[in-house]
């Protein structure tokens, strides 16, 4: 059957691969401590999660918590040639990191394949630069996940999330007519802000991402009151955007695609 969904526009990262979206975190941390010998938190290192990781490592520098130790050590504030030296230090990290951290996310390439069954079209985009995506790509692909479209947060000279410039690429890449007709999905919250910009459906996502901070064992060992904490926190954050769902984890998605199929099929616009 076809749907009046052209497209599903999914971030990676916390949302298709990546359990509790770990491989950037975990790096930020050691690209701090490797540019300045300066520790930070993997939870202050979560925080800004979604924007491109330059002004993700300027906005964890601003962080008053992190901003008021960088200033007890060194006398002044983070400028933009200690993000450089901290962006230098993450890069290779990543790029060396990111296919540990490939493996999809429990039934994310069944619900992908019956996206695309039903004639919808698959895009991507993410907060990793081009050079980091082109080593996730075809890791990803060995375990079955092949978007249509892929957009990395540098490919664009206008700047990443939260504006609409990546999902918009989609929508010309994919020959989407109708941005009222696309989903955005992604654990955060600029990655939401984003699909709202561009005008789309979205779609939050609990308790895989970067907000509940689980592992994947964690996650499917968790007693009801562990995971009820960890949504709590997660919905917390990612209601800011106003999304109009909010879903455990991709496993969940094809309920949502159905009612939003009988939304546009009533005239309703995100």
């Amino acid at each position: 059957m076809s749907s009046p969904i052209q497209a599903v526009i999914f971030d990676w990262a916390g949302t298709i691969v990546d359990f509790g979206s770990f491989a950037p975190t975990t790096i930020f941390v050691e690209a701090f401590k490797q540019g300045f010998e300066f520790e930070i938190s993997l939870a202050e290192a979560r925080v800004p999660m979604g924007l491109g990781k330059w002004e993700h490592i300027q906005a964890v520098g601003e962080s008053p918590s992190v901003a008021k130790r960088w200033n007890r050590q060194f006398g002044q504030p983070m400028n933009k040639r200690d993000v450089d030296k901290i962006y230098a230090a993450f890069m290779p990290l990543q790029m060396a990191k990111v296919v540990e951290y490939a493996k999809p996310i429990p039934h994310a390439i069944q619900v992908v394949n019956q996206l695309k069954e039903q004639g919808i079209k698959i895009g991507s985009c993410s907060g990793y630069p081009r050079q980091v995506m082109d080593i996730l790509i075809p890791a990803a692909q060995r375990y079955g996940y092949s978007p249509d479209c892929i957009v990395a947060t540098d490919d664009l000279p206008q700047g990443g999330r939260p504006a609409p410039y990546m999902a918009l690429k989609n929508v010309i890449e994919l020959e989407v007519t109708n941005v009222g007709a696309c989903i955005k999905v992604d654990d955060a919250l600029p990655g939401l802000e984003e699909g709202k910009n561009a005008g789309m459906w979205t779609v939050g996502v609990l308790l895989s991402g970067n907000e509940a901070g689980l592992t994947e064992e964690a996650f499917l060992n968790a007693d009801q009151a562990t995971l009820h904490i960890a949504r709590h926190q997660a919905t917390c954050k990612l209601s800011q955007a106003n999304p109009h769902y909010l879903i455990d984890t991709i496993y969940d998605f094809p309920n949502i695609v159905k009612e939003i199929e009988t939304r546009i099929l009533a005239g309703e616009r995100p």
